[in-house]
């Protein structure tokens, strides 16, 4: 879908990658094939690779989220394995993310557009604008301050709208909040 093939030459060049944290059984049987100067280490095999590592998030050039276990035994050493079809280009300057909500539990994630998932509804940003809008939502779940002068009756249905938007169009939060002033 992005166009770029990855494997264990080049995956680790300015690349977006959601790595799915894996039991530290499943590589007790592979050889590990590259350990990094930062101390993380690397399993290939022909479908994907593990990554065992104390850091995730951004990996020199390259985006690595983990999404962990339900339950997790408090270390920060991971596992995390990702198929190469997982691998996406990365930089800082195209539009490649998006950014998906999830009301219920308040949060937000950023995702690469070559996401199977992506519907294009969301706007695709460059890394800075993703940051400043994923900054933006998790201030207007985690505060009530931003209403103050606000009219509304349901304080949950107008975050919605007002993250929704920001998901949507290229609107600031201050042009979505000032249509929305008393």
């Amino acid at each position: 879908m992005n166009g770029k093939s990855y494997n264990k030459t080049n995956f680790f060049k300015h690349t977006f990658c959601i790595f799915t944290e894996v039991a530290p059984n499943e590589v007790s049987a592979i050889q590990t094939n590259y350990k990094s100067k930062s101390g993380s280490s690397y399993y290939f095999t022909e479908e994907g690779v593990y990554r065992y590592s104390n850091h995730w998030g951004r990996a020199a050039n390259c985006r690595w989220r983990l999404l962990p276990l339900a339950t997790t035994d408090g270390t920060r050493e991971r596992i995390g394995y990702a198929k190469w079809s997982d691998f996406y280009p990365n930089n800082d300057s195209d539009n490649l993310f998006y950014i998906t909500v999830d009301f219920t539990s308040g949060a937000a994630v950023f995702e690469h557009k070559s996401n199977p998932l992506y519907d294009g509804k969301a706007v695709l940003r460059n890394a800075a604008e993703t940051t400043k809008y994923m900054q933006q939502i998790r201030k207007l779940f985690e505060s009530e301050a931003w209403a103050k002068y606000l009219e509304y009756e349901d304080l949950d249905a107008l975050r919605e709208t007002i993250i929704n938007e920001l998901l949507t169009t290229n609107k600031t939060l201050q042009q979505i909040k000032s249509r929305l002033l008393i």
